[in-house]
């Protein structure tokens, strides 16, 4: 396994996920090794055991482990008898994939704005939303918890509870982050969760979950997960297969031991940089909601200059992104005729600077000077 990875890594921007794995390469390794000496593979002591601490991570009962998070979000609406007939308010401006498990649950996809400030679904789109869809079918709203960044979940609860539809958490990308004191995951009913290699707790493959803490929803998401099993080879409903493989789960306990101090070195990297981009007059690093705790899968900031800044960071060996550039409603597959001018405009905007957990604060540095370097070339 170690000889097959040795690319080298950069001196000022170490590539991520690479570098999360030769950071806990040893106990990584030691994980697998333990694996492929007990004999067990599918759904055996490895998932139960990494269902439960990261169930208590979360403050939850229950956590379920999947083979994706795109199952994550399809298992955790079926689970709810949320399918066809039914819709599903996402917003906008998202990863494709959260669409993708919604339309896969046989629900329809209802489009939402995004609010300006920190890209999570607005409050007030979701109210207009639901005023026009009224009576024709919204069991539930996904609220995605983009960039790492958490929902405004009390307004957006308020709004869900006049209208009686269900609000869940999308927390693919949000792994450590607080919700006045409490964890993403564990607002609502259930929460789909990725461990996509590049997620802040990430796998060395696919893998993804649903959190919690319902005794009798928990066992329904098990049994679909493994064919609508009732009892070995007794169908009670249909299901799929969609297991947490004991790999990935003896890979993501590894892990999972330092997640909560990788996203405390997240935030201080994410604080560097707000500090130096303060003297950019053309870039708005990231804004933060009260009483919220940011985990920064992403750290994006929003610039008019978007594509000549970009290329001048990628220019100098700075691996900066594009995180979306395509709003759904705008994408041929999730298409409905919408007009989501905030989703459109961050979608036209958005820059995702390098950061993770061993980013050092020259790399910031370098990142910053070019972005300052353009405002002044640019008068």
């Amino acid at each position: 396994m170690a000889g097959r990875m040795t690319a080298p890594a950069d001196p000022l921007f170490p590539p991520f996920p690479l570098e999360d794995w030769r950071r806990h390469e040893p106990a990584v390794s030691g994980a697998v090794q333990r694996v492929f000496a007990s004999g067990s593979y599918i759904l055996g002591g490895e998932v139960s055991a990494f269902e439960a601490e990261f169930a208590a991570f979360l403050n939850v009962r229950h956590v379920v482990g999947l083979a994706s998070g795109t199952d994550a979000i399809e298992i955790m609406l079926r689970a709810l008898d949320i399918g066809p007939g039914s819709q599903v308010v996402v917003p906008s401006f998202a990863p494709s994939a959260v669409a993708a498990g919604v339309m896969r649950s046989g629900a329809a996809l209802v489009l939402a704005d995004v609010t300006p400030g920190t890209f999570t679904l607005c409050p007030e789109s979701l109210e207009a939303v639901l005023r026009a869809q009224a009576g024709r079918g919204v069991k539930a709203v996904l609220a995605v918890h983009l960039f790492g960044h958490p929902v405004d979940w009390q307004s957006l609860q308020i709004v869900a509870d006049r209208h009686g539809v269900l609000l869940l958490e999308d927390c693919a990308q949000s792994h450590g982050a607080l919700w006045q004191g409490r964890m993403t995951g564990s607002l609502g009913r259930a929460a789909a969760f990725s461990f996509y290699p590049t997620k802040n707790l990430g796998a060395i493959g696919d893998a993804g979950a649903v959190a919690t803490n319902d005794d009798e929803f928990a066992a329904r998401l098990r049994s679909i997960r493994q064919y609508g099993w009732r009892s070995r080879h007794c169908s009670d409903a249909a299901g799929v297969n969609s297991r947490l493989d004991e790999i990935q789960a003896a890979i993501l306990r590894v892990k999972l031991r330092t997640l909560a101090q990788n996203v405390a070195e997240r935030r201080k990297v994410a604080a560097t940089y707000d500090e130096r981009l303060s003297a950019s007059s053309g870039v708005r690093p990231p804004c933060v909601r009260p009483g919220c705790g940011h985990a920064y899968h992403q750290y994006v900031v929003r610039c008019a200059a978007r594509e000549r800044v970009l290329g001048r960071l990628q220019a100098a060996g700075v691996p900066a992104a594009v995180h979306y550039p395509v709003p759904l409603h705008l994408q041929p597959a999730f298409s409905g005729g919408e007009t989501l001018p905030e989703s459109e405009k961050a979608a036209g905007e958005v820059l995702s600077l390098p950061l993770h957990p061993w980013l050092g604060e020259e790399a910031v540095h370098t990142a910053c000077q070019i972005i300052i370097g353009d405002d002044h070339a640019a008068r």
